[in-house]
């Protein structure tokens, strides 16, 4: 698909979503888990929101649906300054619980807890951090999200301003991937990423489809 092309819908009925996560905040540049917790958007991450907004107003968006952390409402609130579209917000558009290992920076958990990393890359679908929620029960729950999204407004053209790994779980599970590092879905960042649902069932269209410029 062409970078600057918009998936062509098969039906009235299908809700196509746009995905991009959220902009960079003070923890992102820290290397740092956020998970559920928040941090704010940095200068830089502003600034990539408002190029956001600009790059995405030459397609026909219905509306946002926004993880409702304060970094995905912050990124949704500065690219709807140029979309000018209604917002709604969804906690099941959350990133993974990260448990005990939110806050703390990866080089950390990577020395202390080694051995506990390495058995959860491995895990494949069953990754959970300790004290966190799994990689399938966090895919279930934003799947679900997109799916009753798709129920309420069906043939609408939604922008989806959530996480990296909403993003993931979902490529993964629509690619048919085992979510392990020899089996991964190949995630550009900073893209936007298209998905539809027809009749209920949800589809990958373009993984990948626009950088950000």
């Amino acid at each position: 698909m062409a970078e600057d092309s918009t998936p062509k819908p098969s039906g009235e009925g299908v809700t196509r979503f746009g995905l991009i996560r959220h902009a960079e905040t003070v923890w992102n540049r820290e290397r740092r888990v956020q998970g559920q917790l928040d941090s704010p958007l940095t200068a830089e991450g502003a600034q990539q929101a408002e190029r956001w907004g600009r790059a995405l107003r030459s397609i026909p968006w219905s509306r946002i649906l926004a993880s409702d952390t304060g970094r995905a409402v912050a990124t949704a609130a500065i690219i709807n300054a140029s979309l000018n579209l209604a917002i709604e917000t969804d906690p099941r558009l959350r990133e993974l619980d990260w448990g005990c290992w939110a806050s703390r920076t990866i080089a950390r958990i990577r020395a202390e807890d080694s051995e506990e990393v390495a058995a959860q890359e491995a895990a494949g679908w069953a990754f959970r951090p300790p004290g966190g929620e799994s990689r399938r029960e966090q895919m279930e729950r934003s799947r679900q999200a997109l799916l009753d999204a798709a129920g309420r407004w069906p043939g609408a053209c939604i922008l989806v301003v959530t996480h990296e790994g909403v993003i993931k779980s979902l490529a993964h599970r629509l690619c048919g991937r085992a979510y392990v590092t020899s089996d991964a879905v190949c995630l550009q960042p900073y893209h936007l990423h298209w998905l539809e649902v027809a009749d209920g069932r949800m589809a990958l269209a373009a993984l990948n489809a626009r950088p950000l410029t």
